[in-house]
């Protein structure tokens, strides 16, 4: 018998070593659940093998504890809004934000067409240069001036103590400034390279000086102004027709995302804000860190959604109205495993403009890729800084400087960080990065405000 037993064992494990298991080996014991169907099963039912848990082992289904995760946070967050709604009961009222924004933010709808005036500037600035009645080099002196007086004109009329402007309607109209700023910039920079003859983007055909001046319209321009898009050319692709039922579908997502939002802030958030008696900067420790914990996963919900109701549902809604055909306005963000790949895939309409209109021409003239790829960046952050900063009329420098604070992140730890783990550290980030930023402005500005009368958090 033990002769029996010592050549069974010879023949499951001579030469067997880890990692050369095969499946087709004798021996396999890689279904433990089976019943053994074999007297060579009943002898030999081990072999050289990873815990399905350890890195060794390469096993990658994780699908029942992805489900198992999302129940688990779907059964906490409806806790969470249990306990809220035991606590201070149904607050959501939208009415409310629609006589907020019919009474208060007319000043803003002027403000917002006022734009226009830069908007025709910039086109007779284009028409003459495409005459010669000015110099090229004067030309674009006075585009720089006529966006230099467009970006400062909106901050000039919103911090006047005196304004009637409300903080909704200041920080809509900074941004749609910010966007036309951006916009025709594009527009000036294109333009003065079909006047060159240099095509510096793809996509962009080079014409002779003076060949062709039919698109110097007002039609042409605001086209480009209401299109999905920050970067200018003179011919856009365009779809065959217009699909009603994907607009259809777009509107819907884009009414019921704006009701959620609402939700979350009057029912969620608004209560966290009530409860706080000082600004962060007052605050000691402890408090602090209790009340960021306590506004990550509302802020984070938040993000999530603003993100799909602008990038998704509106950018295809204008697109699909306009029939633009360009509709990459996002790449697989969620997927980014470094910092770097995640900006640039969640903010593709920017970083198209970025890197055809700043970091080309950066490193044309002799400035090194990495430094320009850091101006690039410390303009975004110094953009995100200024449209939320100025109509909370609250200087803080935290989005400045957490965005700053993600780049040394993604400059030390980037290296070590990669693949599932570089995930990882990307999710943190943007749980505890520049959204939790924003929200903690909105709370020091809630704090400032809440005893003027007919203010009211929304």
């Amino acid at each position: 018998m033990a002769e029996v037993r010592k050549s069974r064992s010879t023949g499951c494990f001579s030469d067997l070593l880890p990692g050369d298991a095969s499946p087709d080996s004798t021996c396999d014991g890689s279904d433990l659940d089976s019943e053994p169907d074999s007297d060579m099963d009943m002898f030999c039912c081990h072999r050289v093998q990873d815990s399905l848990l350890s890195s060794a082992s390469r096993f990658t289904d994780y699908r029942g504890i992805l489900n198992w995760i999302i129940i688990l946070l779907v059964l906490t967050h409806a806790h969470l809004f249990l306990e809220n709604f035991i606590q201070h009961g149904f607050l959501v009222d939208l009415w409310k934000v629609l006589e907020h924004l019919i009474e208060d933010d007319w000043p803003s709808v002027y403000l917002i067409m006022a734009a226009n005036l830069f908007t025709v500037a910039a086109l007779l600035l284009e028409q003459c240069q495409d005459k010669g009645q000015i110099p090229s080099s004067v030309g674009r002196c006075l585009h720089l001036l006529n966006l230099a007086v467009l970006m400062l004109f909106p901050s000039t009329v919103i911090l006047q103590q005196d304004t009637s402007l409300s903080t909704g309607g200041a920080l809509l109209s900074l941004c749609i400034y910010t966007v036309l700023g951006l916009k025709l910039y594009s527009y000036q920079e294109t333009n003065r390279w079909y006047r060159q003859d240099l095509v510096m983007a793809p996509g962009i055909k080079s014409q002779e000086s003076g060949e062709r001046t039919d698109h110097l319209t007002i039609g042409d321009l605001y086209y480009f102004l209401l299109a999905p898009t920050l970067c200018y050319q003179r011919d856009f692709p365009c779809t065959p027709s217009i699909r009603l039922n994907f607009l259809f579908h777009r509107l819907q997502e884009m009414v019921v995302l704006t009701q959620l939002m609402v939700g979350i802030v009057q029912q969620w958030i608004a209560p966290l804000f009530q409860r706080s008696d000082n600004s962060f900067t007052n605050m000691d420790v402890t408090t602090r860190i209790e009340h960021l914990v306590e506004l990550v996963a509302p802020t984070h919900f938040l993000w999530l959604m603003l993100f799909f109701l602008f990038c998704h549902s509106c950018l295809n809604f204008s697109g699909e109205l306009l029939r633009f055909g360009d509709r990459h306005f996002y790449g697989d963000w969620w997927n980014a495993d470094t910092l770097k790949s995640f900006w640039r895939k969640l903010t593709v309409l920017f970083h198209k403009w970025s890197h055809r209109h700043l970091y080309t021409p950066l490193v044309k003239r002799g400035v090194p890729p990495r430094q320009a790829e850091l101006l690039a960046f410390l303009m975004s952050a110094v953009l995100c800084e200024y449209v939320i900063a100025v109509p909370l009329r609250t200087w803080r420098l935290w989005i400045f400087l957490l965005m700053l604070l993600e780049l040394l992140v993604a400059v030390f730890l980037g290296r070590y960080f990669t693949g599932n783990y570089g995930n990882g550290l990307v999710w943190l980030c943007l749980l505890m990065g520049p959204p939790l930023a924003v929200m903690t402005y909105f709370h020091d500005h809630y704090i400032t405000n809440r005893s003027q009368p007919h203010w009211t958090l929304y």
